[in-house]
């Protein structure tokens, strides 16, 4: 059913007035080291493969979440042997018996995209992975693998089969959605439902891009990390976004770009035809829901409802005022917008997080929802 909202979407109970207190606690809660491998160092200091770049990075939710990744093994096939890719993530703080929450991001992005809601997620309680896409983010691709939309799909069933265990509920913005679709599709026994936002699914691949010669590839690509560019990008994104903001969550997404196997990543993607999931979308046999901006400049708000109208369970919501990525400029609504979506169906007693200790061993929560 079609229903635009007036950006008040339900709320788990008891969780709302935690949102409007997020802020300040949530600092709070990410300056120790208690509870493990999550946590940020008690001196604030970044993983060591995160560029050095980032410590110029001034908004303290992106520090704080920079601080949280960690990689994972995850086996992969490369060239003729198995080869495990040591693949960048940010880890939930608890479990829980219900399905988690698993982020992906748009097209040459990172789990740094989800700064500021990712932990309005864990403080409503929401069991919540961030995944870096294989060839993007901060995972260890010295021995480079192809970064064609198949290694991705089967990249992000390895990291789910031998580090999640369980049905997802997997949200995927912009260009995230055509890979929450086209793996959705393939392995659905890995997903529960879909989240799909300012979702960039009839766009068929990289198109002409495929033919262009290795070098004019590469001066594509060159240009696609510059400065100037991504700062006028994420002008378009936004609806309403000072210079200064605009100017560091530049360097928030491009922080990923200043590793040494990107541009070889994204060339291979780009050569290689990309996502074309226009034929895939009436094959998802999940409950969808849709979230579009607005404002958004970039996908148009009727491709969303034309995408509703091709999903066979879908509901759409629109955010007022807000552009093309509503989980960075409008985090609280998307938020509750996530945790309703997520945990509904689920009974009380199992929305009970259980945290980690140090040692990795299981504690109950402080909070409920």
């Amino acid at each position: 059913m079609l229903s635009w909202l007036n950006c008040r979407p339900a709320l788990i109970p008891g969780a709302r007035e935690r949102f409007t207190s997020m802020y300040s606690m949530h600092l709070w809660f990410n300056s120790g080291g208690r509870l493990g491998t999550n946590a940020v160092s008690v001196d604030g200091g970044f993983p060591s493969f995160i560029p050095a770049e980032v410590k110029e990075i001034k908004d303290p939710f992106a520090r704080a979440l920079a601080q949280r990744i960690q990689r994972l093994p995850v086996k992969l096939q490369v060239g003729f042997s198995e080869s495990c890719i040591m693949s960048s993530c940010v880890k939930p703080r608890f479990q829980r018996d219900t399905n988690p929450a698993v982020l992906l991001h748009c097209f040459d992005s990172s789990c740094l995209e989800w700064t500021r809601t990712y932990p309005l997620l864990e403080d409503a309680a929401v069991e919540t992975w961030a995944i870096d896409i294989l060839g993007w983010g901060f995972s260890d691709l010295e021995r480079l693998p192809p970064c064609d939309a198949a290694s991705k799909r089967y990249h992000l069933y390895q990291l789910w089969r031998t580090h999640i265990k369980r049905p997802m509920i997997l949200v995927g913005p912009s260009l995230g959605a055509a890979v929450a679709i086209d793996f959705a599709v393939n392995f659905p026994e890995a997903v529960d439902k879909l989240i799909l936002i300012g979702a960039s699914v009839h766009v068929e691949g990289t198109g002409l891009l495929t033919k262009l010669p290795k070098f004019l590839a590469y001066a594509g690509v060159s240009l696609l990390k510059s400065l100037p560019l991504r700062l006028y990008a994420n002008l378009l994104a936004f609806d309403d976004i000072s210079l200064s903001t605009c100017f560091d969550w530049t360097n928030v997404g491009r922080l990923h770009c200043l590793l040494p196997w990107w541009e070889d990543a994204t060339v291979n993607y780009m050569l290689s035809g990309g996502y074309n999931v226009v034929n895939q979308i009436k094959q998802v046999n999940k409950r969808v829901l849709i979230i579009c901006g607005e404002c958004d400049n970039i996908v148009s708000n009727k491709l969303a409802v034309r995408l509703h109208s091709e999903l066979p369970d879908a509901s759409i919501h629109q955010i007022p005022d807000c552009g093309h990525l509503p989980h960075v400029e409008k985090p609280e609504m998307v938020a509750r917008l996530i945790a309703d979506f997520a945990l509904s169906g689920a009974h009380k007693e199992e929305q009970n997080p259980i945290v980690l200790n140090s040692a990795g061993e299981k504690n109950t929560s402080s909070f409920i929802c």
